[in-house]
C-alpha cells in the first residue's frame, strides 16, 4: 500500500510539474502572421503575468462601438528587460499597438510593439524579430560573423 502511495504521489507530482508546458502554445498555433493588424485606442489595463502579458486596449470603430481588445506580448520578465515598467502606460493613454490577428477571429492579437502619444515607440518582442518564429531572424543566426570566424580560426591554428 505504501508502495501505491509513493506512485500515485510522484505520478501526481510529475503531471502537476507539467501543467505550465500545458498551458503554454506557439504563435502559429493561435496568430496568423499574413493579419498583420494596427489598432489605435485607448490604453484599459496590464495583465503581468506568465507565460505571456496582456495589453487591453478599447478601440471605437466608425460607428462608435467600442470593443475590448487582447494584446499578448512577451512575459513581465522580457518586458521588464526592454525597459518596460508597471507604470510605462496609463489608463485612458492613446496608444497605437502593431501585431499579428488571432486566427479564431476575435478581438485578440500578438503585439509586436505599442507607439504611444507623444511618439515613444515600445517593443514587445524580441529585439531581431518581426514575429516568434521569425525565419529572417534564424537565418541570421546561422551566419557565422566573419571577425568572430577570423578569430576562431587563429585561435584553433595550431603553432
Amino acid at each position: 500500500m505504501k508502495l501505491k502511495s509513493t506512485i500515485l504521489g510522484a505520478a501526481l507530482g510529475v503531471f502537476l510539474a507539467a501543467l505550465p508546458a500545458l498551458a503554454h502554445h506557439s504563435f502559429a498555433a493561435e496568430f496568423d502572421v499574413n493579419k498583420p493588424v494596427t489598432l489605435k485606442g485607448k490604453f484599459v489595463k496590464m495583465d503581468w503575468v506568465n507565460p505571456h502579458s496582456q495589453i487591453h486596449i478599447d478601440v471605437t470603430d466608425a460607428d462608435g462601438k467600442v470593443t475590448t481588445w487582447s494584446c499578448e506580448a512577451l512575459p513581465p520578465n522580457g518586458l521588464y528587460r526592454q525597459g518596460w515598467r508597471k507604470d510605462s502606460l496609463k489608463p485612458g493613454e492613446e496608444i497605437e499597438i502593431e501585431g499579428f490577428a488571432a486566427k479564431d477571429g476575435t478581438s485578440s492579437m500578438w503585439t509586436r510593439s505599442v507607439k504611444t502619444a507623444d511618439g515613444r515607440r515600445m517593443f514587445v518582442r524580441k529585439r531581431r524579430c518581426a514575429a516568434p518564429h521569425c525565419p529572417a531572424a534564424s537565418q541570421r543566426r546561422r551566419q557565422i560573423n566573419p571577425v568572430n570566424a577570423s578569430l576562431a580560426n587563429s585561435l584553433l591554428k595550431v603553432k
